[in-house]
C-alpha cells in the first residue's frame, strides 16, 4: 500500500471503476491525485459486464483500450420474448463483454501508470473543510471526489443526499462455461423480470437476472425461459451467484463546495440500459475538466446532460418490462419494421439526435397500433 501524502490536489474516495476513472481523468489534466479505498483489488460487482460502443469510446478518452484487452466482442442487441425475437447490429463498431474483475485490473494498472497514488485498505473517516480524515490522520485536498457507490457516505457527509427520484430493483449474476451461441448481447423478457446474456470469453457467458423481487433467483427464473435454460444446462454454472441492487436515482445536486460525486454515488439509471460504465467514464471526463476550470457548476450541467439519454431509455425499457401487452405489440412492430428497432438501438448508443429518436418513436407508436 502506498503511504498517504500530507496533501494532494484531488482526493478520490472509492476505488471501483468510477473512482479509478475520475482519478485517471484528473491526473491527465495535470492534478496530483490520491485514491483511497477500504478494499483490495481486484474489486468485483454483480453486473451485466457488457460495455456499449459509446462506453468504449469514452474509455478511450481515458487511455483505456478495453476492446483490445481481454474483452469479447458482440455486434449488437437482441430482444427475446417467448418465441419472438428481434435484433440489430450497432450503427458503428461493436460492444464488448469484459469480466468486472478484469476491468478493475486494467483500470488499476492504467491509474498506476499515469501516476495516481493508490492507497488500498484505507479507512476514510469523514470530510473536513480543507481535506479528508483517513486512517486516523488528515490529508489536505483542494478537491474531493466521492466515488463510493450507491450507499455513498461522501454523499451524506457533503449534504447531497436529497433525491428527485429513487427506486430499486434487484440483480443476480452468474457465469456459465458455455460458448456464446450468438454475436449479440441478448435481453430475454419475462413477466416482471429480464435476463441479460453477455458473451465475455470464447467459452464463457455472463447471465444476469433483474427484477423487483429481491427473493427471485436465477434458478427460480430460468425455467420460465426454457430455450435459454437448455443452452445453459450444457455447461452448468461456472461461478457462484452474486447479487446487487440496481437503482434509479436522480439527485438534486452532485457537487457542493469543493466536493463532487461520480458514478453510482452521483445517482444512477436502472441496469436495464447497460449504460452504467459509459455514464461514469463520461462523468469522470466532465469532472476533470470542471476542476481544471475551477468551477463545479460546469460539472453539474454536464452531469445532467450526460444522464438525459440513458434516463429516457431506462424509462422506455422499464415500461416495456411492466406492460406485457405493450411489449408484445412493440416486438411485433419491430419484427415488421426492423428499422424501428435499429433506430431505438442507435438512440441507445448516442448515434442519433433526440429529434430523430422522437420521430422514430412516433413511427413505432403508429405501427404498434396497426400490427
Amino acid at each position: 500500500m502506498n503511504p498517504l501524502p500530507g496533501s494532494t490536489d484531488v482526493f478520490v474516495i472509492g476505488g471501483g471503476p468510477a473512482g479509478l476513472a475520475a482519478a485517471i481523468a484528473a491526473r491527465r489534466r495535470g492534478f496530483h491525485v490520491t485514491l483511497a479505498d477500504c478494499s483490495v483489488p481486484p474489486i468485483d460487482k454483480a453486473c451485466g459486464e457488457g460495455i456499449m460502443p459509446d462506453g468504449l469510446a469514452a474509455a478511450r478518452e481515458l487511455g483505456l483500450e478495453l476492446d483490445r484487452a481481454e474483452a469479447y466482442p458482440f455486434r449488437g442487441i437482441r430482444f427475446c420474448d417467448g418465441a419472438a425475437a428481434v435484433e440489430s447490429p450497432f450503427p458503428h463498431g461493436c460492444g464488448a463483454g469484459l469480466r468486472r474483475t478484469a476491468l478493475h485490473r486494467l483500470m488499476t494498472a492504467r491509474a498506476a501508470e499515469d501516476g495516481v497514488r493508490l492507497v488500498w485498505g484505507a479507512r476514510v473517516g469523514g470530510l473536513r473543510p480543507h481535506g479528508v480524515e483517513v486512517n486516523g490522520g488528515f490529508v489536505r485536498a483542494s478537491w474531493i471526489v466521492g466515488a463510493d457507490g450507491g450507499n455513498s457516505l461522501v454523499r451524506r457527509w457533503a449534504g447531497l443526499d436529497a433525491c428527485v427520484r429513487d427506486s430499486r430493483r434487484f440483480g443476480f449474476r452468474r457465469h456459465y462455461p458455455v460458448a456464446p451461441w450468438s454475436e449479440f448481447m441478448e435481453i430475454h423478457w419475462g413477466d416482471g423480470c429480464q435476463v441479460y446474456v453477455t458473451p465475455v470469453a470464447a467459452r464463457e457467458i455472463c447471465v444476469v437476472l433483474i427484477s423487483r423481487n429481491q427473493r427471485l433467483r436465477l434458478d427460480d427464473a430460468l425455467p420460465h425461459f426454457p430455450e435459454l435454460a437448455r443452452r445453459l444446462a450444457a455447461g452448468g454454472a461456472g461461478t457462484l451467484e452474486r447479487g446487487g441492487i440496481s437503482a434509479s436515482r436522480r439527485l438534486r445536486q452532485v457537487a457542493r463546495g469543493r466536493v463532487a460525486l461520480v458514478g453510482d454515488a452521483s445517482g444512477s439509471v436502472d441496469a436495464i440500459t447497460g449504460e452504467g460504465l459509459c455514464l461514469l467514464f463520461q462523468q469522470a471526463l466532465a469532472l476533470a475538466e470542471a476542476m481544471r476550470e475551477g468551477d463545479l457548476r460546469r460539472y453539474e450541467s454536464a452531469h445532467r446532460r450526460i444522464g438525459q439519454r440513458p434516463a429516457w431509455m431506462a424509462r422506455l425499457m422499464l415500461l416495456m418490462g411492466r406492460r406485457n401487452l405493450l411489449r408484445r405489440r412493440a416486438m411485433r412492430a419491430f419484427a415488421a419494421q426492423p428499422r424501428l428497432f435499429a433506430g431505438m438501438l442507435a438512440m441507445h448508443v448516442g448515434e442519433i439526435s433526440v429529434r430523430e429518436f422522437l420521430s422514430n418513436g412516433a413511427a413505432l407508436g403508429w405501427h404498434m397500433l396497426t400490427v
